[in-house]
């Protein structure tokens, strides 16, 4: 059961990295993408209808690591906790951003809202990135590895989000262009942001073997996921990238999560059976239907609002 429980929630964080990075890294690009206040407006309608959905699957996976695992809990804790502080404030800002955004009607306030988006965004992907880091590298170093590695899940994240963006900014027929423009844009960073990711990911590696680089416990294993998200880097900064990014990406996000769960050397105990058969007998039947109701999100909203909504 223990290792089954792993496997758990490596699912969770995977399944949150992949999906969140589609909203967290639209975020980011936000003032790329979007030149224009009706622009702008349908980023944050493309990203309003994932960011709670995504967030379940961090809250399941933060329940079944301080539930099942308590001294890996106590260990990110002790080691980044800084990382997590950032992490958690960017999270806050950008929700805040979100939530805010129109509420009030004024072209001051949905600026300032709009950059509390991006900021936030930005935050949650640096702090993501360093976190993967700190969790191979048994603490955060001022090494090599770290930056790198840290560059790399960000750029990850703004791929992500780009290949997002690609397929959900597309407005209706007769949009006049304007609104179009948003998804050819994205669509072109695909490639770009796949060649930045390229360029950080292959450092990164060649530099694990420095000073403060990866305390690993699996070295076949990490070897064969880096090698997994170079190939799918790799395609999609080709010419059919913007066609391959929707699955690509979210290979290639995958891959730190992964990498963390798989082949870093992390302290672990073993798991009482009363509290693994509580966690299992709660999650069971909510698992399934996180993944269905993702799925049904989806397909429901396979273009954004037209009309402002809720939140945009």
């Amino acid at each position: 059961m223990d290792s089954l429980s792993s496997v758990l929630l490596a699912l969770l964080v995977v399944g949150y990295l992949v999906l969140a990075g589609a909203d967290v890294g639209l975020g980011m690009l936000m003032p790329h993408v979007a030149r224009g206040t009706e622009q702008r407006r349908r980023v944050v309608a493309a990203i309003a209808p994932y960011f709670l959905a995504s967030e379940v699957w961090l809250v399941a996976a933060v329940g079944v690591l301080a539930g099942m695992f308590p001294v890996l809990d106590h260990h990110a804790v002790t080691e980044l906790w800084p990382v997590l502080a950032a992490l958690l404030a960017g999270w806050l800002v950008r929700d805040a951003g979100l939530w805010l955004r129109a509420r009030v009607d004024g072209d001051r306030w949905r600026l300032a809202c709009d950059g509390a988006i991006v900021a936030g965004s930005w935050t949650l992907a640096a702090a993501w990135g360093l976190t993967v880091a700190g969790l191979l590298t048994d603490g955060l170093t001022a090494s090599p590895f770290t930056v790198l590695c840290a560059v790399t899940v960000m750029a990850l994240f703004a791929l992500r989000g780009a290949a997002f963006g690609a397929e959900r900014l597309v407005g209706p027929a007769d949009s006049g262009g304007a609104e179009p423009e948003c998804a050819d844009v994205a669509a072109r960073d695909t490639r770009v942001l796949a060649r930045a990711a390229l360029c950080a990911a292959v450092p990164a590696g060649a530099s694990a073997a420095l000073p403060g680089g990866p305390v690993l416990a699996a070295v076949p294993v990490a070897v064969v996921l880096t090698t997994v998200l170079l190939v799918a880097l790799a395609a999609t900064s080709g010419l059919a990238g913007p066609m391959l990014s929707r699955h690509t990406s979210a290979a290639a996000i995958a891959v730190p999560g992964l990498l963390v769960a798989l082949a870093a050397q992390l302290p672990s105990a073993p798991i009482p059976s009363t509290v693994t058969v509580l966690v299992w007998a709660v999650l069971v039947p909510v698992v399934p239907v996180m993944f269905v109701g993702q799925v049904w999100l989806y397909r429901m909203t396979r273009r954004p609002a037209a009309v402002p909504t809720f939140f945009a």
